[in-house]
């Protein structure tokens, strides 16, 4: 943690604007430094996340991109996800994002597309529910991963 807390202004928003890209989520996270340890910073990332109004997460969403597609997709499967992400886009009016963690490459394709087709169903309150998550578990695993890029390998997450 120490190189983490110990991180200037700067190099610290960077960080964080690479893991969520909101002005509001980086500043409540940096701002309560020092950490005493992973936990606890991932606990105050969550409640940071969890209080960020629409026009936070817009600004997050505005950074966000599809996943990537496996390299060995076959071109059926960019034009599936190309044809679903723009249905997404016309009814929800923000990209489509989706925490992946743990899934195999071999399922990311199949994974993506059945979660895009599923959350089309939603109606738009729901669907900001779940965008929301989907940003905060995306926001905690990118921190996992510059902590441990930090020299933090020792993380046991």
């Amino acid at each position: 943690m120490e190189p983490f807390n110990a991180a200037c202004a700067e190099d610290l928003r960077r960080i964080l604007l690479s893991c969520l890209h909101s002005a509001r989520w980086s500043r409540r996270v940096a701002d309560h430094r020092p950490y005493p340890d992973v936990d606890s910073l991932l606990a105050a990332a969550d409640e940071a996340a969890y209080d960020l109004t629409w026009a936070d997460l817009s600004e997050a969403l505005a950074a966000e991109s599809l996943p990537a597609l496996p390299p060995d997709a076959y071109s059926a499967a960019h034009t599936a996800l190309g044809a679903a992400h723009a249905a997404y886009e016309a009814r929800f009016g923000h990209v489509f994002v989706i925490c992946l963690d743990g899934v195999s490459p071999a399922e990311v394709l199949d994974r993506l597309l059945e979660a895009i087709r599923s959350r089309l169903a939603n109606d738009p309150e729901e669907e900001r529910a779940v965008t929301a998550d989907e940003l905060r578990r995306l926001a905690r695993g990118r921190l996992l991963d510059a902590l441990q890029g930090a020299g933090n390998c020792a993380i046991s997450h």
